[in-house]
């Protein structure tokens, strides 16, 4: 049995409140469970120097978890005077999984940051990030569209994430953090709306895992995926 009681194919329950900022393109807040983001997205009328004069869009984000949004307070980075690896290593995972599903040429000569902020952390923080920075970033396309700057929508795909791994010994979808700091096996799987895969991060933290067990782990990603595809497209069909 799960701690939260959930069923070994269970997802968390899942909520995307749009529109949650005032000034930001596009924005949401996603809770899976008690892991709580908040997801914006910035356009802007430039792009990094590495691709100015190219033709092509660009999107980036960044990621930070608030002092209280785990059980003791984290000193914030910016009073360390550096981003920590973890956070370095995650936004760049944001970044390139929501990259993977815009047509850069149709974005044009324009870049959208996606900012993620971990309010509430209880496992999954990235692949929430990334589910409702994609939500953020549709919003945000679509005002460009609406205002006529962009003809062709340069989203192609949606982009969603879900955690899953081995706990006592079941594979199991959508870790919480007492599953995920038990886990023998964890994995991370980015997928698109058309379950074409993005990236997998997978570790054993504890004990090995068969190709039978991974690709069990692989169904109940395509599972999980598939369901928040769907309330993407919920929250932003308004």
């Amino acid at each position: 049995m799960r701690p939260s009681g959930r069923t070994l194919d269970q997802m968390r329950e899942v909520s995307i409140e749009t529109d949650v900022t005032k000034h930001a393109e596009g924005s949401c807040m996603i809770r899976m469970g008690d892991t709580h983001v908040l997801c914006t997205a910035s356009l802007e009328s430039r792009v990094p120097p590495f691709i100015k004069g190219s033709g092509l869009g660009w999107v980036t984000a960044e990621y930070g978890m608030l002092p209280r949004s785990t059980s003791s307070r984290m000193r914030r980075e910016a009073a360390a005077g550096k981003q920590g690896g973890r956070t370095v290593e995650i936004q760049r995972l944001i970044g390139r999984s929501l990259r993977a599903g815009v047509d850069r040429v149709a974005l044009g000569e324009r870049q959208i940051t996606v900012d993620c902020d971990v309010i509430q952390a209880d496992g999954g923080t990235r692949c929430a990030s990334i589910t409702g920075g994609w939500v953020a970033l549709r919003l945000a396309v679509n005002k460009l569209m609406k205002a006529g700057d962009v003809i062709t929508d340069p989203l192609v795909d949606p982009v969603a994430a879900v955690s899953c791994g081995i706990y006592a010994g079941q594979p199991v979808l959508d870790l919480d953090y007492p599953e995920d700091s038990e886990a023998g096996v964890d994995g991370n799987f980015i997928m698109t709306g058309t379950k074409k895969l993005i990236e997998v991060q997978m570790s054993a933290e504890g004990q090995v895992f068969s190709r039978e067990e991974m690709n069990q782990l692989m169904d109940l990603a395509d599972k999980g995926v598939g369901e928040l595809v769907e309330m993407q497209k919920a929250a932003t069909s308004a």
